[in-house]
């Protein structure tokens, strides 16, 4: 479909990639990655037709339409959301018009005439071609991806320039989409997108019927869009089957490959040229080291990119609180007619991970900010625990800094114990390197100043933090030492991030916010969407239908009747998170040894009761064997729940 030849791309005295070749076929589904700098962009603009090669060529098959979505800089303005998504059917609307003229004109003429038969040849052509293109579902489908992505229905008569810049580039979006070239190029797709828009997309996304290329730096939505990984690493390209999870795999396996490959090299190269220095001089061995000077000049040389290094930094950890951190009562809130909560009760215990979730405009910010104290109550009870210190990260924290201090000597005077090499380590893992470093706050960008915020609270956090968005603005690299700073965090965090694959590594609860209600949910993400489509009580039904057919074994079974695993396998979502499974295969495998050792256990008990020591002792270790007996029957039915999980997803 599309193909680079010999592709090659500078940027000044910079390099981006060389010598690349690339087919690109029609269903391809491709997850663009590499380090901020090596290209992306630049690659996904190349495929687009908006930037040339410098090196190369690019041949693209005939017919073939590319879609580009920018990660932002997208302004719409002049008609209604509705009518600019429509306007991407410019084509079938004048078919339709025409259709409209057509049936008017067929209706005035002789139906005997040779002008009759003319415009009804037209009609039927220009209205099978209309049918077979669905120009009857236009409406629909513009309202199915608005509704996807988030709009109201209410909203679809909104000018587009009253929308702001992130809901702007979510109407771009909806714009490809509903055109579905046969290459979707999209970059940073996510940035704009809440959780239930993104959900969505990664459907929409599975069912594309041409080939897309996608950059993110969202794992999970990599994880379940993809079915190949292509990085620009090195200046090259290197294709990695599978999904981001496989990729990471194979690109640890391919680096220990290439740092053996450059280590024998560089063995040769010390062997030639111990022999070219010590007989470059002896007329007898000229020969050989001509030969061997030849064979160091042809040789191509490997080449190790720099490695990223592995940041290891202990984050302080704050003061304990009491067991209870804060708890709501009868809580209400409103902004004069509009009622965001109503009667809202639930209590936060200390060591809660606890993940906000919602639609936009749903009030995840304003309770955040109710927690926060900066907004007050309407109606009810705030009642914060003993020795809970609270501190707030709010998606606008950059304007609390000092806008004249350079960034080194501002987080040097808050973290005077880190010495320079490490204060630039933390601040590389949150994108800010080389000379970044001594630049003035005042000079960052938005997204530069929210990341810098975000550090400065991780150095010295207090025991309760409220975290609005902190992901935005952050590649994998920066979530990872976010994720595990919070992970590592003895504190009670409460959080609002769109990123699928944090919240399921770092939740433990989730709260549901709408409706003017609080729901919670025990677990992370994947536990609240299994909880949300009935697997909970599906479940329970399960396990008491396998319990009353445990019962009764003795009479025959039913051909209609399911076991215990067809109704596991019923009640499960049709598709894992690979971090779930990942959780629960881990799950198995502990269960597993603890079973051992509990037959051990049972083994050794029942040996020492074969030899008589005391009455005592006999009741003792009958007492501790009736003890493991139990312990085992428990562990293997929940070893047995898992196993049948797993199965039915697979």
């Amino acid at each position: 479909m599309i193909q680079l030849s010999g592709a090659g791309k500078r940027y000044g005295h910079k390099l981006l990639f060389e010598n690349v070749d690339w087919l690109i076929t029609p269903h391809d589904r491709l997850g663009l990655v590499g380090a901020n700098g090596a290209g992306k962009s630049t690659l996904m603009k190349i495929l687009a037709g908006l930037e040339t090669l410098d090196y190369g060529s690019i041949t693209m098959a005939k017919g073939i339409s590319a879609g580009y979505l920018p990660q932002d800089g997208l302004t719409l303005s002049g008609r209604s959301v509705f009518a600019e998504c429509t306007s991407v059917f410019a084509e079938l609307r004048a078919i339709e018009q025409e259709l409209e003229d057509l049936t008017r004109q067929i209706s005035e003429l002789d139906h005997a005439g040779a002008a009759y038969a003319q415009v009804a040849d037209r009609l039927h052509r220009l209205e099978h071609e209309f049918r077979t293109r669905d120009g009857y579902a236009i409406e629909a489908q513009v309202g199915i991806v608005l509704s996807g992505l988030g709009f109201r229905k209410q909203e679809w008569s909104r000018r587009t320039e009253e929308f702001s810049g992130g809901w702007q580039m979510r109407i771009a979006l909806a714009k490809l989409l509903l055109q579905q070239p046969n290459l979707l190029l999209l970059d940073e797709p996510t940035n704009h997108l809440d959780l239930e828009a993104r959900n969505w997309l990664e459907d929409y996304l599975g069912n594309y019927p041409h080939a897309f290329v996608v950059i993110s730096h969202d794992r999970y939505f990599l994880d379940v869009s993809v079915s190949k990984i292509v990085e620009i690493w090195n200046k090259q390209l290197y294709f990695y089957p599978g999904n981001y999870d496989k990729y990471i795999e194979q690109k640890t396996q391919r680096r220990e490959q290439l740092q053996a490959a450059w280590r024998n090299q560089r063995e040769r190269i010390e062997r030639l040229e111990i022999f070219i220095n010590r007989f470059r001089y002896q007329a007898t061995k000229a020969k050989q080291v001509q030969s061997r000077v030849k064979e160091l000049e042809k040789m191509d040389r490997i080449e190790l990119p720099a490695e990223e290094q592995t940041i290891h930094f202990s984050f302080p950890q704050p003061k304990p609180s009491g067991r209870i951190v804060a708890e709501f009562a009868g809580v209400a809130k409103s902004y004069g007619q509009k009622e965001v909560f109503r009667n809202v009760s639930f209590m936060i215990e200390r060591g809660d991970r606890i993940a906000l979730v919602g639609v936009n405009g749903a009030g995840k910010s304003t309770l955040i900010k109710l927690l926060a104290g900066n907004e007050p109550l309407t109606q009810g009870e705030y009642r914060l625990g003993h020795n809970v210190q609270v501190d707030y990260f709010a998606q606008d924290q950059y304007k609390e800094l000092d806008q004249d201090a350079r960034i080194l000597d501002d987080i040097g005077a808050l973290s005077p114990q880190s010495t320079q090499t490490e204060l630039r380590n933390l601040l590389g893992c949150f994108l800010f390197s080389a000379d970044d470093v001594f630049k003035r706050i005042g000079v960052l960008s938005g997204g530069e100043r929210s990341r810098y915020a975000l550090l400065r609270m991780l150095l010295h956090p207090a025991n309760f933090l409220l975290l609005d968005e902190p992901t935005n603005h952050l590649d994998m690299r920066a979530k990872g030492v976010l994720l595990n700073a919070l992970s590592e965090y003895t504190g009670t965090v409460l959080f609002v991030s769109h990123d699928r694959y944090f919240i399921d590594r770092l939740a433990t609860r989730v709260f549901e916010i709408g409706d003017g209600r609080v729901e919670v949910y025990p677990g992370n993400y994947e536990d609240y969407l299994w909880r949300k489509q009935g697997g909970a009580a599906a479940l329970s039904q399960a396990m008491a239908q396998n319990s009353n057919s445990a019962q009764s074994k003795a009479q025959p079974v039913n051909g209609n009747q399911r076991s215990a695993g067809e109704n596991t396998a019923a009640i499960r979502p049709k598709r894992l998170n690979p971090i779930k499974r990942k959780q629960m295969e881990e799950e198995v495998q502990e269960l597993e040894e603890e079973i051992s050792r509990v037959e051990g256990a049972i083994a050794q008990r029942e040996a020492s009761l074969h030899t008589f020591v005391s009455g005592e002792e006999t009741q003792r270790l009958t007492r501790e064997l009736d003890e493991n007996r139990t312990e085992l029957r428990a562990l293997i039915a929940e070893w047995e729940e898992l196993s049948q999980a797993l199965e039915a997803a697979d």
